[in-house]
């Protein structure tokens, strides 16, 4: 697939600069998901079947683009469903930081209360939000068994150097991370993590329901698969009158079968970044991303986040002194963004077009001058 075949499938309104929240489907996910609704409503004997095999293109699919075997990808609705069979199956010291997504935070903090003494999370705080492999190697010790950390920050925008992490982790600590900011849109080695969540419905523009995790060797080993389903055991297929083992791959972490509109939404989506190459992909959103914080400076707009190429990904921070007068200049000019506390989250994807780039510049520029009161 040439760029131009992909950037011809971002098919939205202009002004929409909030990917880092949620990713509107793109046209062959589209297309994908009107055939299998067609097929599941046709009533044919062989369309529940095929529609059924779009999980095992998927988690090919995961596989490869993940450098991983296909048999330790399993799907599920979200990401967080990732994490929980990670962390409730984990015993020892977690470290994890304060500022993480609560997808992390919080489910880490759950499997913790249900595992009394057998898991503890051992909490950071970095000064600037920033959690570094140099912030995570001085709060090691022999107690930790367990790292896990956002590869992209949701709110700085940092993403962290995962070789780096992994050697200041060393090899006998496991990393759990989740990849929700950068899978699909940065070129890395997520076979230096051990266990791997993220989803599709941001970047990948698969839509809400494709969620995966894959977990290694290494992962498996330490990881007890609690909440594994009928779909993580050693039969495949329906049993009755016995109680198998877990399955000796990532396939022990699964739970049921996963949504086949969803499977195939995840499928499609998947194999337009396979077939362009998310390096290509990263080069295409790594030139927005310049453009939107170019047009920052230009408006006099602090950015908070990375500038860096090498440190982010897709989410660009903007510190405005009125971030309220900022985020309603914005959408006065049909621009999607998130606004939170003192900051505004601008997101743009490699298929962000001219015009879009033009209507933010517009309510940046603005934003100093309009009249802006609150009621």
């Amino acid at each position: 697939m040439s760029a131009t075949d992909y950037l011809a499938t971002f098919d939205l309104v202009p002004g929409y600069l909030n990917w880092a929240a949620f990713g509107p489907i793109s046209t062959t996910v589209r297309d994908e998901a009107i055939r299998g609704l067609e097929m599941l409503g046709s009533g044919y004997p062989t369309s529940v079947p095929t529609m059924f095999e779009y999980e095992g293109r998927a988690r090919e699919l995961l596989a490869e683009l993940l450098r991983a075997d296909a048999a330790d990808v399993t799907l599920h609705n979200s990401s967080t469903h990732g994490l929980m069979q990670a962390f409730y199956g984990l015993t020892g010291d977690v470290l994890v930081s304060t500022a993480e997504f609560p997808a992390v935070s919080l489910t880490l903090h759950r499997a913790a209360q249900s595992r009394g003494t057998a898991l503890t999370p051992r909490w950071i705080t970095p000064a600037d939000g920033r959690v570094t492999p140099d912030v995570i190697a001085a709060a090691l010790d022999e107690d930790v068994t367990a790292v896990t950390v956002s590869h992209v920050d949701f709110r700085t925008g940092y993403r962290i150097d995962l070789a780096a992490l992994r050697d200041a982790i060393g090899p006998d600590r496991l990393l759990v991370l989740d990849a929700v900011q950068s899978f699909g849109v940065v070129d890395d080695d997520y076979a230096l993590a051990d266990v791997v969540v993220g989803h599709g419905y941001k970047w990948v523009r698969a839509g809400r329901g494709t969620g995966f995790a894959r977990f290694n060797a290494r992962a498996r080993e330490r990881i007890a698969p609690v909440l594994s389903g009928t779909t993580g055991t050693t039969v495949d297929g329906l049993f009755v009158d016995s109680l198998p083992d877990p399955a000796a791959s990532g396939q022990a972490y699964g739970v049921s079968k996963p949504d086949p509109l969803a499977a195939a939404r995840l499928a499609a989506g998947l194999r337009d970044v396979r077939d362009i190459g998310v390096a290509e992909i990263e080069k295409l959103l790594a030139k927005r991303v310049d453009a939107v914080i170019e047009i920052a400076d230009r408006a006099g707009v602090p950015v908070a986040s990375p500038r860096e190429r090498a440190q982010r990904a897709g989410i660009v921070v903007l510190a405005p002194a009125d971030p309220a007068r900022l985020a309603q200049a914005l959408a006065d000019a049909g621009v999607t963004a998130t606004a939170r506390g003192e900051t505004v989250r601008v997101a743009p994807h490699a298929g962000t077009d001219d015009e879009t780039l033009r209507m933010l510049e517009g309510a940046l520029m603005a934003s100093d001058h309009a009249p802006f009161t609150i009621s």
